[in-house]
């Protein structure tokens, strides 16, 4: 029942169209129907003043309408229309009488009936167009509901293709501009679906391509002599195999081919160990001892991976609040972009310049990853400043 729905936007339009259609014929009814009164006033005016006969029809001319004794000349016939001193409607036929010029021959014939007739057309009209417009706004709802349906039932898929569910499609129906509407959408969300799987293609291709060189770079580095220029081999060694473990992972988890173990966890515990694993320096807050059933393992990869993201990215101190199936990780930093906040973390992407840098897959791997244990992990910026992510445990695991 919104009023700002199309379906009603369209009932309106109907219906002041109907209204205007139905005042203009009813104008020019009326003004028809006068017209016709007034003409044949006029004629049986004509008719009894060529039947008038002297001195019964001989007046005064200053008893006559003024307006009508104005429009008297020698040998001038007037028909005039207007209404008596009682405010009575009359058509008036006058002729001038004698030389004088003071008298005049004149008929009169009521237009009384005529009016009243009018009026009665006018009331009857009114009232079939009242009658006309109780019918036209019910069938003009009823069918604005068809494309309205259709319109919601392809805003119902288009929501589910935002969500991510880029399989999903639409069927409009018909062959008007609704339909035209609709192939586009199915066509925009084969073509978002077919460029994911080659983007997912292309994510497992270079990971399990650069894995095996990799492998033989570690142990060729392994044999390289102590020194500075050997250290910082191994350390860009370090970032390059953890960029492409990460690619490996985030490509399992495109494929879907992975599965939570779930026993039950103590959260805080596996936050410390989390946040000691990657090396910074968190604070967690814990009021009690909430536990979880959740898969520890991707637990603690989500954590890591928030706490990392925190870090670098973010500005001390960095805090994890652990409550009733609940973990929340902020920072003091500039915050999430907006862009990432609108659309959610993107792969070789990290927002705005003043997040630092990275390759993007923290963030990607971590809302993953909770996924497949069934959590609801959200960004957020918090109102006094800073980024804080919310990761929501299922109290029941998925069945």
């Amino acid at each position: 029942m919104n009023p700002a729905s199309l379906r009603w936007k369209i009932a309106a339009l109907v219906t002041l169209a109907a209204t205007v259609v139905a005042v203009v014929v009813g104008l020019l009814v009326h003004r028809a129907t006068w017209e016709r009164a007034l003409a044949m006033g006029r004629a049986d005016a004509e008719v009894a003043i060529e039947k008038a006969r002297a001195p019964d029809d001989v007046v005064i001319v200053e008893e006559l309408p003024d307006a009508l004794a104005a429009q008297l000349r020698p040998g001038r016939r007037v028909i005039w229309y207007g209404l008596d001193h009682r405010d009575e409607p009359w058509m008036w036929a006058a002729q001038p009488y004698g030389s004088d010029g003071r008298q005049a021959m004149s008929v009169q014939i009521s237009m009384g009936s005529e009016l009243l007739g009018l009026h009665a057309l006018d009331r009857d009209m009114a009232k079939a167009g009242l009658l006309a417009l109780a019918g036209v706004v019910p069938l003009s709802v009823l069918a604005a509901e068809l494309p309205n349906r259709r319109l919601r039932r392809m805003a119902r898929t288009a929501r589910r293709i935002a969500d991510g569910d880029l399989s999903a499609r639409t069927d409009a129906g018909g062959r008007d501009e609704i339909a035209e509407i609709g192939a586009g959408l199915n066509s925009m969300a084969a073509a978002l679906h077919r460029r994911l799987l080659a983007e997912q293609r292309f994510t497992a291709d270079v990971a399990h391509d650069l894995r095996t060189p990799l492998m033989g770079l570690v142990t060729v580095v392994e044999l390289l002599e102590e020194g500075e220029a050997t250290d910082l081999v191994r350390d860009r060694v370090r970032v390059l195999r953890s960029l492409v473990e990460d690619l490996l992972e985030v490509s399992r988890l495109d494929a879907g081919a992975e599965v939570a173990d779930r026993v039950r966890v103590p959260l805080a515990e596996v936050a410390e160990e989390s946040a000691a694993r990657v090396g910074v320096e968190a604070r967690v807050l814990a009021p009690g001892d909430p536990v979880a059933e959740t898969d520890p393992r991707r637990l603690d990869r989500i954590l890591a991976n928030l706490v990392l993201n925190a870090h670098r990215h973010g500005a001390p101190p960095v805090e994890i609040t652990v409550r009733d199936h609940v973990i929340e990780v902020r920072d003091r930093g500039p915050g999430y972009p907006p862009e990432l906040l609108a659309g959610g973390p993107e792969r070789f992407r990290t927002g705005a310049a003043e997040r630092g840098r990275g390759h993007g897959l923290g963030l990607t791997i971590a809302l993953g990853q909770a996924q497949v244990i069934g959590a609801d992990l959200t960004l957020a910026n918090a109102p006094g400043g800073g980024a804080v992510a919310v990761l929501r445990l299922p109290r029941r695991p998925p069945g």
